[in-house]
């Protein structure tokens, strides 16, 4: 049954785009959606069907192109295949909405937007409807660009009883959103694939991960460590052509929807709808005013890509991307580099990790770089690295030396995304040891180093074993990331747990 739509003051260009993004009120077919289901969709369904929630708002950041979108397809297509009613489901991609400058009131768009659905399309007020047990469902994606979307947000959930899922491809943003919705709002950070999504999208066996649920606190045992690993051994033949795709086409889910497209088309692809729409539109409408170069922009990223895994001093970033300038760029300074890799990192295509915090004093250091997906330096540089250990036997010196790199920055973001703001890194100095990682777990402290040679010698758990033998880090075990599951110098120290990538990357 068509939807009735009544007279409501809105441009005509605008109320035809809306329509045009929910084909259900007028029971047109919905967008093709992929028929895998990416990790949040089981959460965000609990969510949506619990009567109490512990908040009306559901927010979701990731970068572009990782399935924030599709998410909200599918589950819109699931809500409509559980009975719902068409009208009280509303979706918004504000990205695609040039005509919200025409607006009536437009300084507060989401607001009007929404008075217009529950007028026209609801045909009631939001409470009227939450009260006779039918409340709307509203999905709302890349908002963060909008002004004050937060305030808007906040005073729509606390006047109206409905349901609210966003999606965002800026940290900054909806983390500001998140403080201002403190009680309101609560927050899922999805990033690029995780290998048994990869699995699932090429449509193989299940791969099924170690630990489903959330939850670090079993991140202190070590035997939780070796069950992981012995959980990759039981699997390894399945593990290991999975983790050959990821090492070859990365973790974007485009690549692997389209397993066969010739590599050139798929690094135009990222390059073009992943970095070139963050620096070109994303950051330009987060710092509107501030006059962004994007040709600086995409020199500095260009730079983090040849320096992933690493934590050079921006000066060096400076002087290194003053050599690859484009023409008519004048010399950038370190201050320039630090603003550029803040932006990046709150695009999400890149974490950048802040030294270790040592009894509440900061250790000096430069942050290190990671990259969301090893495959976008690849796109960038136009130079692909094999991760798979059978390939990089038979490469160059220089290119085992990158692998090793892009595997700790691989470890570095894949570990940011699951603990967020609790890992840091150690730099070396003085009579301290450098350590690549530390995850802090309430008092704990779990020291990480990551070694991807065929052969790492026993010196290289060295830092590992100073990070434990000193009692003020109160670290439980460390965690030695390795190429092999079988490494050729076995490390003695019974406090030091061994785990393959391939493993580690099988955790969740």
């Amino acid at each position: 049954m068509s939807i009735q739509f009544v007279d409501y003051p809105m441009p005509p260009a605008l109320v035809l785009n809306l329509r045009d993004q929910n084909p259900w009120w007028q029971a047109a077919a919905m967008p093709n959606v992929p028929r895998y289901r990416r990790w949040p969709y089981k959460r965000i369904m609990s969510w949506l069907r619990n009567p109490k929630p512990l908040a009306p708002i559901l927010a979701m950041r990731g970068p572009r192109q990782v399935g924030k979108s599709s998410l909200q397809l599918q589950v819109i297509q699931t809500l409509l295949h559980d009975g719902i009613a068409p009208e009280r489901i509303f979706r918004v991609q504000f990205d695609e909405l040039a005509s919200l400058e025409q607006i009536p009131g437009k300084d507060d768009p989401i607001l009007r937007i929404a008075d217009w659905f529950s007028r026209a399309i609801l045909q009631q007020h939001f409470n009227a409807a939450a009260n006779a047990g039918a409340p709307a469902f509203l999905f709302f994606d890349e908002v963060q660009n909008l002004p004050s979307w937060h305030v808007q947000l906040k005073s729509l959930v606390d006047h109206a009883s409905v349901r609210a899922m966003i999606t965002g491809s800026s940290a900054l943003q909806i983390e500001r959103g998140r403080d201002s919705l403190a009680g309101r709002i609560q927050t899922l950070e999805i990033g690029p694939l995780r290998l048994t999504e990869i699995a699932a999208i090429r449509g193989w066996e299940e791969l099924p991960p170690f630990q489903p649920d959330n939850g670090l606190d079993a991140w202190i045992s070590a035997e939780f460590w070796s069950e992981l690993v012995k959980h990759a051994r039981n699997r390894s033949a399945h593990l290991e052509r999975v983790f050959k795709a990821f090492s070859d086409r990365g973790a974007y889910p485009m690549p692997h929807a389209n397993p066969d497209a010739p590599w050139a088309d798929i690094a135009d692809f990222l390059n073009e709808t992943v970095v070139e729409r963050v620096i070109q539109h994303d950051l330009q409408a987060e710092h509107r005013g501030d006059n962004v170069n994007a040709t600086l922009m995409r020199d500095v990223f260009r730079m983090v890509c040849r320096c992933a895994g690493q934590a050079p001093r921006p000066a060096r970033i400076s002087q290194e991307t003053n050599l690859q300038l484009s023409s008519g760029l004048s010399q950038t300074n370190a201050r320039q580099i630090s603003s550029c890799l803040a932006a990046l990192d709150q695009s999400l295509l890149i974490r950048t990790i802040d030294p270790l915090e040592a009894r509440r004093k900061p250790v000096h250091g430069s942050k290190k770089l990671t990259l969301c997906d090893h495959v976008l330096r690849a796109a960038m540089l136009r130079e692909l690295i094999p991760l798979v250990p059978s390939e990089l036997d038979q490469s160059p010196p220089n290119v085992q030396t990158d692998a090793g790199f892009l595997a700790d920055s691989t470890v570095g973001y894949y570990l940011a995304s699951l603990t967020n703001k609790s890992i840091g890194h150690l730099p070396g100095g003085e009579d301290v040891h450098e350590v690549d990682y530390v995850v802090t777990i309430g008092e704990k402290r779990i020291p990480i180093e990551v070694k991807y040679r065929s052969a790492p010698d026993a010196s290289s758990a060295k830092g590992l074993a100073a990070f434990l033998d000193n009692p003020l880090n109160n670290a439980p075990l460390a965690l030695f990331v390795t190429r092999d599951f079988e490494p050729a110098v076995p490390i003695q120290d019974p406090r030091i747990v061994c785990v393959p990538l391939p493993a580690l990357l099988l955790l969740r």
